[in-house]
Formats: structure tokens, sequence, C-alpha cells
């Protein structure tokens, strides 16, 4: 991915506010809530301007693999990314649950496209972050969005929506300023007023990428077919589990290997030791183990994330936050990117209501932190929980969640079911929410 910065921005001056004129939407961070409300925005009402003020210099091609749940892929449908992104994906055919050691098939779900498409319409993909995120931006552009990088962005006025570069001098209003800046955001704590440091959880991961053309050794041709088959594992341990799917239409498997952190408070990414990875998993299923013996370097991330924020946006609805810098989520329902994509495409419908009058954005503000708030403390709050039912020991609750899960192989599931993934209560909740069909049915209620 090769966006670079050419020129640095002038300042721009708010619109005038009149019906046919749109407003002018800055957006800090060029990640997936700011790329998912740029193109929602300019989707719903191409007058409006959209900015995206993004602190690299180039979108360089790092990051791992993502599950879109039927939640994320309905958007890209509605944004005309589903064919262009349908050869990059990963489809994977079945679900599967195991026991750490792979000695126990804990759940399994044969038809997962069939099922996900019968249910919610729309499929479960398997994707590369960098695939996702270049297609985006190259929608963006063509959309007619201004992306600037290597503009990082140090104040905000949150009430003349103007915010401020590096250099102290360079100065950018709009009508409208949106954060999403991820979880280490520095303009957070500004507009709340206080610090807002991220959260331990106490749990660290080891991700990892292998190529399936760079397998070597007498294990790559079973390893190779594993991964050129798209389906996705869990495994699931003594305060650890490990999940596992191909991506880049197959040409790619990731794996990350959940557990306890061990890294010092003041560190939150190091080099991994492969020596020490292996040796914490050397009594793990012994496919996994043929894969880590695979793999060349890893790196350690501590899982941070942050309490509930008393709002999103302020009262004027001339500042608004989404994704990561106001809801991060532990990785164990793979709803991180999907919300973040759910936010976007809400607060860009919103605004695609807004006619040139700033008197309108109290309400967007209202609406969007009605629509949004709640439902991403509450997957925030079913992470931790899957990781309670993922994470047992080996005991009396282990060989009771196992029981369960066991009993009901083959069956129609009913109730609560430890794996969140085919649980017929949290399943829909997850995947049946259609952000558009939210937000629209919000305006119609009490149009602005």
């Amino acid at each position: 991915m090769s966006f670079t910065k050419k020129n640095e921005p002038t300042e721009v001056r708010p619109n005038g506010q009149n019906e046919t004129e749109g407003i002018h939407l800055i957006i800090i961070g060029a990640g997936l809530a700011g790329l998912a409300a740029a193109l929602s925005t300019k989707l719903a009402n191409p007058n409006h301007k959209v900015t995206i003020l993004e602190t690299v210099r180039e979108l360089q091609e790092v990051g791992a693999g993502l599950q879109l749940t039927p939640n994320g892929t309905r958007l890209l449908s509605a944004w005309g990314l589903s064919s262009i992104l349908a050869p990059l994906a990963a489809v994977p055919s079945s679900l599967s649950v195991h026991r750490y050691d792979g000695t126990k098939l804990l759940a399994h779900e044969p038809l997962l496209q069939e099922k996900m498409s019968a249910l919610y319409g729309h499929p479960f993909w398997d994707v590369h972050r960098v695939d996702l995120q270049r297609e985006m931006v190259r929608k963006c552009l063509s959309l007619g969005v201004k992306l600037e990088l290597g503009c990082r962005v140090v104040d905000v006025d949150f009430a003349s929506a103007t915010v401020t570069l590096q250099d102290f001098k360079t100065k950018i209003s709009g009508d409208v300023v949106l954060l999403a800046d991820g979880l280490w955001s520095t303009i957070r704590p500004q507009f709340l007023g206080r610090p807002s440091p991220a959260i331990l959880t106490g749990d660290l991961a080891y991700r990892i990428t292998l190529r399936a053309d760079e397998l070597t050794g007498p294990d790559a041709p079973e390893l190779k077919e594993w991964i050129k088959n798209p389906t996705v594992h869990f495994w699931l341990g003594p305060k650890a589990h490990c999940v596992g799917y191909s991506v880049c239409a197959g040409d790619v498997y990731n794996l990350v290997f959940l557990c306890p952190d061990d890294l010092p408070l003041s560190v939150t990414k190091e080099a991994g030791n492969l020596a020490e990875m292996r040796q914490k998993f050397k009594n793990w299923d012994p496919l996994l183990n043929k894969f880590l013996r695979q793999v060349k370097g890893v790196h350690k991330w501590k899982l941070m994330w942050l309490d509930a924020l008393p709002q999103w946006a302020n009262e004027s609805g001339t500042f608004f936050m989404a994704g990561d810098c106001c809801h991060p989520m532990l990785p164990y329902l793979a709803q991180g990117a999907n919300s973040s994509l759910e936010d976007g495409a809400v607060l860009g419908h919103l605004l695609g209501k807004v006619r040139g009058r700033r008197e309108q954005l109290p309400k967007v503000a209202e609406m969007y932190q009605r629509l949004r708030m709640e439902r991403g403390r509450a997957i925030q709050l079913e992470t931790f929980r899957q990781r309670d039912d993922s994470h047992w020991e080996d005991g009396p609750e282990q060989e009771k969640r196992d029981e369960l899960m066991v009993s009901m192989l083959g069956k129609e599931l009913k109730g609560k079911f430890p794996s969140r993934w085919t649980c017929p209560e949290i399943q829909p909740f997850l995947y049946g929410y259609d952000a558009y069909a939210v937000a629209e049915e919000a305006y119609l209620e009490d149009p602005f």
C-alpha cells in the first residue's frame, strides 16, 4: 500500500451553512473506524467534505488477520466493497472448538457459510487487515475524501471543530471532528478533561502469520493443505486459548495465542522468545506445535482496554469518538474491527442527514451515543465472559463446560452456550445487527 504524503494541508474554513452545501467532517486517524465514517458520510451525502488526518507518512503493509462477521460484511456490501474484497478473503467452511491438547472436539459448526447466509444474509470472512484498509482507502479517495498523511493532531478546539497540527501553527477548521486514533489517543484525555490511560486486562497475545508458500520440512504438505482449505479453529486451555484461520484467499495462516500477561508493566509490545513460546504450548495440539516449529519470529502484545467512558461526543455535536479510542475490546469475539465499522456506518449515515445546518448536530450527537454506547459496552463485557469460559483450568468448571459442549455436538444449540461464536443467544445479537437499519429507524422516529 503506497499512499504517501505530498503536500502540507492548508487551513480550511467551515462551509457556509445552508441547505445545498455540505458540512466538513475532519477525521483524526485512518484506521477502520475513521475510514468507515468517511465512506459512510460521503455515500450518504456527497455534498459533505471529508478530510482524514493520519499521523504516519505512509500507510504501510502491516497488520494481521481479522474475522469479519455478518454485521461487518453487511457493511462492505453497502459500500460496494464485497466484490473487490471477495478474491482477497478466506471463506471458512466450518468453525470448530477443541480441547487445548487436541484430544477432544467440543463444538463444531460444519455448514458455517450456509448458516450465516440463512440467518443473516451475509458471509463470515477472514481477511488480512492490510487488504481491508487498502480497499477502504481506495474507495474513500474515489469518493473525493481527502487523505492527509504525516499530520499529527496535537490539539482540538472541540467547540469550533478546529484541530492543530504538530507544528502548532497549522490549524484546520471544519464543522465536525471525529476522533478515531485508537487506544493510545492523546486527544481523548483532552476531551474528557482527565487522564484516560489504557487498563491492563492481564492477558497478552502472540500474533503469528505464516505464508503457505514459505513452509518447509516434512510437515509442510499437511500444513499447506490445512491453510488452503479455510476453516476456523479454537483451542481452549488452562488460562489460555488459541485461534487459527486462513486469510489472503488461503495463502496465509493467522494464529493468535492468548495467555497470561508476563510483560513488564511499562512494556506494551516486545519481540517474543521463540523457545519460550514453544515451551508454553508444548503440551497443546500436535498440529499447533507443527505450526509453531515454522515460526521464525513473533511479538508479544499486551492486551489493554478502557472502562466505559461517560460520553462519545460533545453536546453541540461538533466532536465525536469512534472505534478503539472509546471502546477497545478484547479480541475474544472478533468484534473490535466489526464494531469500528458499525460506528462509522451509523455516524456517517446520521451526518448524511445534516443539510448544512450546525443546529442539527446536537441531535446527531444524542442519537449516535444512544445507538452505539450501550452496544459497545455490552460487547466489551461479553468478551470478558468469553475469556472466562475459554480459560478454565482443568477441574470441575472445565469438565462441566466440556460436558455441556460435547452433549450438544450435532444438535441444534439452545440457550446459553460457552462458545459465543455459535451461541443461539449471543450470536444473533452480534451478527444480526444492521447498522444502517438501526440508524435509519432512529432517524425516522425522530427526524432532525
